[in-house]
C-alpha cells in the first residue's frame, strides 16, 4: 500500500499537476520505487557483502523479509510513472479525481494473476483495458488452452524434473558421472523453461477469465539461433521492460557502437540482478550482456548470410550457452559452479545412472516436442505462404 500510494500521488500530479514540475515529480517517483525495491530485496546482499552481519545494523539488514511480488509491483509502479510522463492519452476527464485515479492504479498494481512470476504489466498496455467486463465476452477456448498448458508445464514437467535436478546441488553432484551431470544440466534447462513459462501461461489464462489480456511472455525461446532472438522470445515482458525503461534511456544504440555495447552490459547485468539478491545473478546477466555485445560487434563488422546449416549450429550453440549459464541460477556460489564444471570434466570414469537419465529425458520430452512442433508448424506455414503466393 505504501508503494501504491507513492505511485498514485506521483503519477496523478505528473498528469494533472503543474506542467513545469512533471519531470521532477516523475523522477522522484521512480527514485522512491527503486529505493523501496533496493531496501527490501538487496539489503541482505549488501549486508553480507560489505558489513559485519554480527553487529546490529548488519544483522538487521540481513533479516529484512522480502515482500511477495515486490519485483513485479515495483516495476509496474515505475512503468506507470514513466508512461504517464511520456504518454498524453492517460489524461482522461472521466477519471480526473484523485479517488478515481487511485482506484484504477490500485487495480492495475494489485491485479493478482501475474504478481508472483509475471508477466510484468506495463501501464500503457493494461490501463486502457480497465472497463466493465461481461461473462459472455470471455474467450473460454483460449482460457482453457492456456490453463491446461500452463499447469501441465508447471506441475507435470517442472515439478517432476526438480526431483531429479535436485542432485545438481553441492556437494551431491560430485558423486555423479560426467554423462549424468550433462543430462541433469539439460534437464534443468527444460525445468526452468517449464517453470517460468508455465507460471506465465497460467497467469495469461487466469487474466483472460476476467476479460484482460496479457502479452505472450515465452515464445519458444529454445529455437533461437542468436542471443538477440533468444531475448525476443524469453521472458518477453522483462526484456521489453528493460529495453523501454533502461536500455533506451541509457542511450540505446544512438550514441555510437562502444556506448551501445556498454549499455547492453549494464542493462543485462541489472536485469540479472533483478532475478535475485545474489552476485551469481549479476554474473548471469553479465554473461548474457557480453554475448549480446559480442554478437552485435560480430554482425557490425562481419555480415553473414543465413542458411539452414549455419542456423542449426547457431541454434545448438545458443542453447548450449544458455543452458550452461543456468548453472548460476541453480548454484548461487561461484565456487560451486566451478566445482560442478570440474566434476563434468573429471568424472568421466564414474558409473552412469540410467534411471536418473531416463526420467530426465522422459520429463524433458514435452519441452522438446513443444518446440519441435512449433518449428514444424512454422516451416509449414512459410511454405504454404510461398505456395499461395505462387498460385
Amino acid at each position: 500500500m505504501f508503494s501504491a500510494t507513492i505511485n498514485i500521488v506521483t503519477s496523478y500530479y505528473v498528469i494533472y499537476g503543474i506542467p513545469q514540475r512533471r519531470k521532477t515529480i516523475a523522477t522522484t517517483g521512480v527514485i522512491f520505487n527503486l529505493i523501496i525495491l533496493a531496501f527490501f530485496k538487496y539489503s541482505p546482499l549488501f549486508a553480507s557483502t560489505f558489513l559485519n552481519t554480527n553487529d546490529s545494523i548488519g544483522h538487521f539488514l540481513l533479516t529484512i523479509p522480502l515482500p511477495i511480488g515486490i519485483s513485479f509491483f515495483t516495476f509496474e509502479g515505475i512503468s506507470l510513472v514513466v508512461d504517464v510522463y511520456k504518454e498524453q492519452y492517460f489524461r482522461d476527464s472521466n477519471h480526473y479525481s484523485l479517488a478515481n485515479h487511485a482506484k484504477r492504479t490500485i487495480f492495475f498494481i494489485s491485479f493478482f494473476p501475474h504478481l508472483i512470476s509475471g508477466p510484468i504489466l506495463k501501464a500503457h498496455e493494461f490501463l486502457p483495458q480497465i472497463s466493465e467486463k461481461k461473462v459472455g465476452t470471455i474467450n473460454w477456448n483460449a482460457c482453457v488452452k492456456n490453463l491446461i498448458l500452463g499447469y501441465f508445464l508447471k506441475m507435470v514437467v517442472a515439478d517432476n524434473l526438480k526431483d531429479f535436478t535436485f542432485w545438481m546441488q553441492y556437494p551431491y553432484f560430485q558423486s555423479f558421472s560426467s554423462i549424468s551431470l550433462i543430462f541433469m544440466l539439460f534437464g534443468y534447462s527444460c525445468q526452468i523453461f517449464a517453470d517460468f513459462a508455465g507460471y506465465s501461461i497460467i497467469a495469461i489464462g487466469m487474466a483472460k477469465l476476467f476479460g484482460y489480456n496479457f502479452i505472450e511472455n515465452f515464445n519458444f525461446p529454445y529455437i533461437s539461433t542468436s542471443f538477440s532472438e533468444f531475448w525476443r522470445r524469453w521472458h518477453i515482458s522483462l526484456s521489453s521492460f528493460l529495453k523501454e525503461y533502461l536500455y533506451i534511456p541509457l542511450g540505446g544504440n544512438r550514441k555510437g557502437k562502444v556506448r551501445t555495447y556498454v549499455n547492453l552490459l549494464i542493462t543485462m547485468t541489472l536485469g540479472g540482478l533483478w532475478h535475485g539478491a545474489a552476485w551469481s545473478y549479476a554474473i548471469w546477466g553479465l554473461f548474457h550482456g557480453t554475448a549480446l555485445a559480442v554478437e552485435r560487434l560480430y554482425k557490425d563488422y562481419i555480415p553473414t548470410k543465413s542458411n539452414p546449416i549455419v542456423s542449426l549450429f547457431s541454434g545448438i550453440f545458443v542453447f548450449s550457452f544458455v543452458t550452461l549459464a543456468w548453472l548460476l541460477f541453480k548454484l548461487p556460489k561461484i565456487e560451486h559452479v566451478i566445482a560442478f564444471l570440474q566434476s563434468v570434466y573429471n568424472n568421466y570414469s564414474f558409473a552412469d545412472n540410467p534411471p536418473l537419465v531416463t526420467y530426465i529425458v522422459l520429463y524433458s520430452l514435452p519441452v522438446i516436442l513443444y518446440h519441435l512442433f512449433y518449428l514444424v508448424k512454422e516451416r509449414f506455414s512459410i511454405k504454404q505462404i510461398k505456395y499461395d503466393f505462387i498460385i
